[in-house]
């Protein structure tokens, strides 16, 4: 099945939290904490722990997300995890890589699998779409 959704991100927060031991790279490593809110076939919101080595001021630079949802996915409910990362050369997104997490989901939406994608159309609106089984 394929469900679509846009989300907004309700809120984004830098943590002090730093990678030990130090070490010096071309890039700053930084993780945050974040809110999404989603709508359309896909509905609900998300906690998501967001890290990244990016330099805002170029655009380049790469992320790794894991998502807590809760919501529905085609009016089914309930809530599971998933990831995504990908790289950025500041106009281009690429080694995209999206997955639910296995034995993650709750409700109506225990056992589900599956992978999917982010995208953002050139007016700004973020788009998702998950393509899953429950099984």
């Amino acid at each position: 099945m394929r469900a679509d959704g846009t989300f907004s991100v309700k809120a984004f927060v830098p943590t002090e939290l730093k990678p030990e031991p130090a070490v010096a790279t071309g890039l700053p490593v930084g993780v945050a904490t974040m809110e999404k809110h989603f709508e359309g076939e896909v509905a609900g919101r998300s906690a998501t722990l967001f890290t990244a080595a990016y330099d805002q001021e170029s655009g380049v630079g790469t992320y790794v997300a894991m998502e807590s949802f809760e919501g529905s996915l085609h009016g089914r409910s309930g809530a599971f995890n998933f990831a995504h990362s990908a790289t950025t050369s500041g106009s281009d997104r690429t080694a995209a890589f999206f997955t639910i997490v296995p034995s993650s989901g709750t409700g109506d939406l225990a056992g589900i699998s599956g992978t999917g994608d982010l995208t953002v159309d050139p007016d700004g609106t973020h788009r998702i779409r998950f393509d899953y089984e429950l099984g």
